[in-house]
């Protein structure tokens, strides 16, 4: 038997997973993939479960996981002892939030906390001393992924926990991400980061619900290619011996992309865990909110240079971007066109890729209807994030760019309200969100430009579902 998790495990399919033909065809995962079961697997999914009881659930359990398409049920893992782990917090002044963390974290656990050069380090060395923690002071400001690496270097357990002195941990919240290691490809794993506080002005109340640092309500495989294609580092859990050298000290920011993606593109599993969740300080000061958001948009260029068209704003199959190159033109043929497109790409799922199927046709129906959804959903964040002085520009002198920015604007907005549900009514919430795309892209553009690269800013081409 595969020692991939512990016998008795349940592993899940997620959410994003649809069944077919009464269970026997499976679509989804990281890239999208389409699994047929045999007669002697279908039995072992129960309830879109499966449970790790013998050599045929096993494999067939570490086929879907390694394509993203189910993931372990945590509450069924068995615990790890909080002496393997090692918690290091890197630190610059914060003083108050780095007491509120260490009181929570408690005792058991080994901490460390790097001093980043606190313009008052007396203050968070006493907090340290309080706490029983160890400290480790930089003389001068190096950054946060230097001051993990400061941290690293001095963990002796084999697993160790890098947490952002202003999360804010809920019981046990450590401990249940620990359990995913006894998946020993696992190289990271995160839960969800969540506000902290949703009162106040409306930009508070807009981050509470939608905070740059949660990345959904479903469990993920992180790759570049994922639907969740990276993980914060406000929190993380990490394998030591899979980290290598760490994060990357010349990144001030992307630092938690690259080292996930590096980890993925050497065969390990990277994990996101949204059952477990943390809670961290988000900025409610609209000035810094903003400035926030511009921050994470500058650091796509550093990520294009190492690591290509992972960083991609959107990927596209070939006929989807011929669909919405057609839909965008707003012309006459334009219904008619994508039309043909789309029913040419139909009848090719239901020839090669649903053949088999008990009723083909309207699973191929399915397949592209999904395909355009995605389609839908990657161009509306290219005129409105990516793009957008393109679209600005675009909409001076356009009238069907205005009339497709405006409506892409508008569509998005009150989706993503009925989505979330935010405390936050409707034409605030879209106003922020429209705020919120401004300004990251304005961040990934001004990085372009000082790179001198266009790199971030293209969407790759790449084939459809298989």
């Amino acid at each position: 038997m595969s020692a991939t998790l512990p016998h008795g495990s349940l592993v899940e399919l997620g959410p994003q997973v649809r069944e077919y033909d009464a269970g026997r065809i499976l679509v989804g995962g990281a890239p999208p993939r389409l699994v047929r079961l045999g007669a002697r697997a279908l039995p072992l999914l129960k309830n879109r479960r499966i449970r790790l009881d013998d050599p045929s659930s096993v494999r067939l359990a570490e086929r879907l996981l390694a394509l993203g398409m189910a993931h372990p049920v945590t509450a069924e893992l068995p615990p790890f002892d909080a002496s393997q782990l090692t918690v290091v917090v890197p630190v610059r002044d914060r003083a108050r939030e780095l007491d509120r963390l260490l009181s929570a974290i408690g005792g058991g656990t080994q901490v460390i906390v790097v001093d980043d050069g606190s313009y008052d380090p007396y203050a968070v060395v006493r907090v340290a001393a309080r706490h029983g923690a160890r400290i480790v002071v930089l003389d001068v400001n190096r950054g946060p992924a230097a001051a993990r690496n400061a941290g690293l270097r001095q963990v002796r357990t084999p697993y160790v926990a890098f947490v952002d002195s202003d999360v804010v941990l809920g019981p046990d919240a450590l401990l249940d991400l620990l359990r995913h290691f006894h998946d020993p490809r696992l190289a990271l794993v995160a839960p969800r980061v969540l506000g902290l506080d949703g009162s106040g002005g409306w930009a508070a109340r807009y981050e509470a619900a939608r905070s740059s640092l949660d990345v959904g309500p479903e469990p993920a495989l992180v790759h570049p290619r994922s639907r969740v294609s990276w993980i914060p580092s406000a929190c993380l859990v990490a394998r030591v011996d899979a980290l290598g050298h760490g994060f990357d000290e010349g990144l001030r920011v992307g630092e938690d992309v690259d080292l996930g993606w590096r980890l993925a593109g050497e065969g390990r599993r990277v994990r996101y865990d949204p059952s477990v969740t943390v809670r961290h300080d988000h900025r409610t000061r609209v000035t810094d909110w903003l400035a926030r958001k511009a921050y994470y948009g500058s650091g796509a260029h550093a990520l294009a240079v190492r690591h290509g068209s992972a960083i991609a704003p959107a990927a596209l199959t070939p006929w989807a971007a011929a669909v919405a190159a057609a839909l965008l033109a707003q012309r006459r043929w334009s219904v008619p066109v994508a039309a043909a497109v789309l029913a040419t790409v139909c009848r090719g799922y239901a020839r090669d890729v649903t053949a088999g199927s008990a009723d083909p046709r309207r699973l191929a129906v399915s397949l592209t209807g999904l395909g355009l959804a995605a389609t839908a959903g990657q161009t509306s964040a290219l005129l409105l994030r990516h793009w957008w002085p393109l679209s600005a520009v675009g909409c001076l002198v356009s009238r069907r760019v205005r009339r497709a920015t405006l409506v892409a604007a508008v569509v998005d907005g009150l989706l993503e309200h009925r989505r979330l549900a935010p405390d936050l009514d409707p034409v605030r919430f879209v106003l922020a969100r429209r705020l919120d795309d401004l300004a990251y892209g304005a961040g990934l553009w001004a990085g372009a430009v000082r790179g001198r690269s266009p790199r971030c800013l293209l969407p790759e081409i790449r084939g459809r579902v298989r």
